[in-house]
């Protein structure tokens, strides 16, 4: 099978920056970077504590972007853009990414927090060879800063904070001046953000700390120059405490950005926000007990650019529809710790997404869009947890909400939520506020794949595993799906149920829907051929199960 080796292009829409990494996959190896860009935008700016994206800032934003996709076009890359802090909390981060789409063809996902710990995690390893002992990871950007703790590739703790040195700027340090008693303040704000999760983050462990980002990588860059030397690269240098006491205390000695302009390894355009950065890197340590820091090159968009590779290894290797592992694992941990028995949402699921194979060719929805469904059917209960009653609603908040789902965007899990949201009850309405904030692709997309999962659910209504596999096929317009039971079952209930459940499958495919018992999967004249269609492997309470093996 041969590798996809189109070069891909990932930016990185910052609260401060916007940065591009451009890079070909290489067999057994790194990606080779081809083309590394950086623009100043200041997308965060203003007095708004980041809740309104300013025009000026949208504009400089949407130049910066145009002129990256003509570049990442010279080398016929494909193109992921990802945007954080400051597009995620702002109200009109739409707007942006409209403007974005129109103007130059790219699409920006606006990825959650822990995504972005993630994926910051993925990078700051493929620079520094941290994996095998348990390490901390930050990065501070100028909305948030992103702490993680882990030993291997798999996260113990992903937190994202509300801290950056362009929210702290704007706060305590505006025009980038100090004045008095704004440090102490700043000290103390940042206190209350970071103890509790100091506390976890020291609870687990770590030996070894490494940073990344601009302001730590400038801090590192003084640090050295202090000391006479002037690197061409801080990667891979390393900052201890006594280092980083006596750089934070030159900036600090230093009221005006005017003033710092002394100050050697500092570039002209951090001037004004270094001081918040600073203060929050030397606090970061003090709280969590860091003795000295590893300065990794790898970031954000490193972190996008290996996890983008990934994904196109595993649709290589894998059928239609197969959650990768670290998005699987989170979907079921989650998933088990609101739902004591998985086995009726891992079989209602399992039937859910052999009906999205059977009418794909006339639904044509892809890989990515099952991956959504399959999410959503293994969580649509896990809103019990909090009440029965309307629980179809706390499924889509706690989906939503939940720190514990990675490998999303925030795309995909605002469609995994409304999926499992319209499970049952009403059908989606252009009067429900969320699912009408959707484009129009993605609400035929919510349709249609919410009318599958009622269809499954009601497949094992149950909760016998009574249907053994489904297949469908069509007869004129007529969608006529066939039940096939496993053996000496009887699957009437689940017909009713499932037939009374149908109506939203209907309206979304345009015909009408029918159902058919058909003989059992294996069966002389029964479909084995259906029970061979999903090669993809669920766990549930600890057992693995391979979903429809082949019959032998």
């Amino acid at each position: 099978m041969m590798r996809d080796s189109t070069p891909l292009a990932a930016i990185d829409v910052g609260t401060n920056s916007v940065h591009m990494v451009i890079a070909r996959p290489v067999d057994g190896g790194t990606p080779e970077v081809l083309a590394r860009e950086k623009v100043s935008v200041r997308l965060g700016q203003g007095a708004t504590d980041m809740k309104h994206l300013g025009r000026d800032a949208i504009e400089r934003a949407v130049a910066a972007l145009t002129e990256f996709r003509h570049i990442a076009d010279a080398y016929g890359a494909e193109v992921v853009a990802v945007a954080t802090s400051a597009a995620r909390e702002a109200e009109n981060r739409s707007e942006f990414q409209q403007r974005v789409r129109d103007e130059t063809g790219v699409d920006v996902e606006v990825i959650s927090g822990v995504e972005e710990a993630r994926l910051i995690h993925l990078g700051a390893l493929s620079a520094v060879p941290a994996a095998g002992r348990p390490h901390l990871v930050i990065d501070i950007g100028g909305g948030s800063t992103e702490l993680i703790v882990a030993t291997d590739t798999e996260p113990h703790l992903l937190r994202s904070v509300k801290l950056g040195h362009m929210r702290l700027t704007e706060r305590f340090f505006p025009g980038g001046i100090i004045r008095d008693g704004a440090v102490e303040e700043c000290r103390r704000h940042i206190r209350s953000f970071v103890a509790p999760e100091a506390r976890r983050a020291r609870a687990i462990g770590f030996d070894l700390a490494v940073g990344c980002s601009g302001t730590i990588a400038a801090l590192a860059s003084m640090s050295a120059s202090s000391r006479g030397k002037r690197p061409r690269s801080v990667a891979n240098t390393t900052i201890d405490r006594k280092e980083l006491d006596w750089t934070v205390a030159a900036v600090l000695a230093r009221a005006h950005p005017d003033d710092r302009k002394g100050l050697t390894g500092l570039e002209p355009a951090r001037r004004d926000v270094i001081v918040g950065g600073a203060v929050l890197l030397s606090q970061l340590f003090e709280d969590l007990g860091i003795e000295s820091l590893v300065i990794s090159p790898g970031a954000l968009r490193e972190g996008v650019l290996l996890d983008r590779f990934s994904r196109r290894e595993e649709s290589l290797a894998d059928g239609l529809h197969h959650l990768g592992d670290l998005r699987r694992s989170s979907v079921l941990a989650l998933a088990r710790s609101h739902d004591e028995d998985l086995t009726h949402v891992e079989h209602a699921t399992e039937l859910t997404l052999q009906l999205f194979d059977e009418t794909q060719h006339v639904h044509g929805l892809g890989t990515s869009d099952s991956e959504v469904l399959e999410a959503a059917g293994l969580l649509h209960n896990i809103g019990r947890f909090v009440a029965n009653s309307a629980h179809h609603r706390h499924s889509y908040y706690l989906i939503r909400n939940s720190e514990r789902l990675a490998g999303f965007t925030a795309g995909e899990l605002e469609l995994i939520a409304l999926v499992a949201r319209y499970h049952r009850k009403s059908a989606p309405r252009r009067r429900h506020a969320r699912f009408s904030a959707l484009s129009r692709s993605d609400r035929r997309k919510v349709r249609l794949l919410a009318g599958m999962l009622r269809v499954g659910i009601g497949l094992d209504r149950t909760y016998r595993r009574a249907v053994e596999c489904v297949h469908a096929r069509f007869s004129g317009d007529t969608l006529t799906i066939d039940v096939e039971p496993a053996d000496g079952l009887d699957v009437e209930i689940e017909m009713f149920t499932a037939k009374a459940r149908s109506s939203l499958l209907a309206d979304a495919l345009g015909r009408p829907v029918e159902f058919r018992t058909a003989d059992p999967c294996g069966a002389p004249g029964g479909r084995a051929g259906a029970r061979q269609r999903h090669p993809s492997v669920l766990v549930a309470g600890g057992r693995e199960r391979v979903s429809n093996p082949p019959t032998v």
